[in-house]
């Protein structure tokens, strides 16, 4: 009679699971795909065209494993209680994201991904660039996992940028690198990075700004970290979605000065702007993409200030847009390049608007970001 009843629970069990599935298949049925995720801020994938060509190779079957697992009924729910059940077990690594003290998600970086034989690869394309603009400068910014370490989970495992900032000193010379190392290590216990987000904050990138003036022998404007002023409260960002738990949203913060004066910006050749700042940003996900209007292949800047002639071109990722409205009052026009959107010739870009000695160089990234994304033709 145990027996049976056994069989009878066992049984009941499977069909509960099958009619769970069945279910659950048959909602992914009739539901319409989704092109984008305004939790995780990216594009979804989409239901790929199966061929004979596809299908031999494997694309087709790993380009179906993305589009079920990105467009799963309730995935943002399941993400969500997935995650529940990792705190309950009282696990500190997520999707990634290393569950800090004081609240901090810490993103991952294994050294493992990022071999050497990665590092010379960019390194070698850095070292052609300087070859062809030696006055120019490098600023690799330290993400938090190298900066926040006492933030981080025991044991934690993290890519040391300070090894790699020392090759790039070595294979370019130490006098092309702003190293921002010192300064943000100094005020680690202030909100250089966001909680929720992978980026500095603008408190952050205003150290660095004080590190690029002393590098390239500017007087640092007045810039007071104690009138930074907050245009949102409510901002959770990139970790947070791997995430999506309930939290505390970050601030974003600007410097009052640096909307004093109208400025001309003109985005990838069409789209016009006379802000530094895009406040319908603030209503969405992706609230970061209020700095520079997110992002963008080819920028063009008309500051308003008179700066004697002087112009930046500057190379970057999204690191820089908290950073450029700081920049701005040293030069009268500045020129911005994200090479994940343009698809041009560098060297052949550059050749139009580096054309006199009073045009400065500036390539800025993140150490992990310089890694995976510094690559030009």
């Amino acid at each position: 009679m145990k027996l049976d009843n056994e069989k009878l629970h066992a049984g009941m069990t499977v069909a509960l699971l099958g009619l769970i599935l069945l279910v659950l298949a048959l909602a992914d049925l009739v539901k319409e795909d989704r092109l984008f995720s305004e939790t995780e801020n990216r594009i979804l994938a989409q239901k790929p065209e199966w061929s004979v060509e596809s299908a031999l190779s494997g694309e087709f079957e790993e380009a179906y494993e993305s589009y079920v697992t990105d467009q799963f009924v309730s995935r943002d729910t399941w993400v969500m209680l997935k995650t529940r059940m990792d705190i309950l077990f009282q696990k500190k690594l997520i999707g990634g994201v290393y569950l800090g003290d004081e609240g901090y998600l810490i993103e991952q970086h294994l050294p493992e991904d990022y071999d050497q034989k990665l590092v010379d690869q960019r390194l070698d394309q850095l070292e052609t660039f300087i070859e062809r603009y030696p006055e120019a400068k490098v600023m690799l910014v330290p993400t938090a996992d190298n900066i926040l370490t006492d933030k981080l989970p025991a044991f934690a495992v993290f890519y040391d940028q300070k090894q790699l900032l020392a090759q790039v000193k070595e294979r370019i010379g130490e006098q092309r690198v702003i190293d921002v190392f010192p300064i943000l290590t100094e005020h680690r216990e202030e909100q250089i990075y966001y909680k929720t987000d992978h980026h500095w904050t603008t408190l952050g990138a205003y150290y660095g700004y004080l590190a690029w003036t002393e590098a390239v022998g500017y007087w640092p404007r007045s810039f007071d970290p104690q009138d930074l002023e907050t245009v949102s409260d409510s901002f959770l960002g990139t970790l947070h979605s791997r995430i999506n738990l309930p939290m505390e949203g970050d601030k974003i913060q600007i410097f009052p000065r640096t909307t004093s004066r109208r400025v001309e910006i003109l985005y990838d050749y069409e789209k016009e702007a006379d802000s530094f700042y895009e406040p319908s940003y603030l209503e969405t996900k992706n609230q970061y993409g209020y700095f520079l209007d997110d992002n963008h292949g080819i920028v063009e800047i008309t500051t308003g200030y008179s700066a004697g002639g002087k112009e930046l071109f500057l190379i970057k990722d999204s690191y820089a847009n908290t950073i450029i409205p700081l920049l701005a009052p040293h030069y009268e026009k500045i020129y911005v390049l994200d090479l994940r959107y343009y698809n041009g010739s560098l060297f052949t870009l550059m050749e139009q608007y580096v054309t006199h000695n009073k045009v400065s160089v500036l390539v800025l990234y993140n150490c992990i970001h310089f890694l995976e994304d510094f690559a030009y033709r």
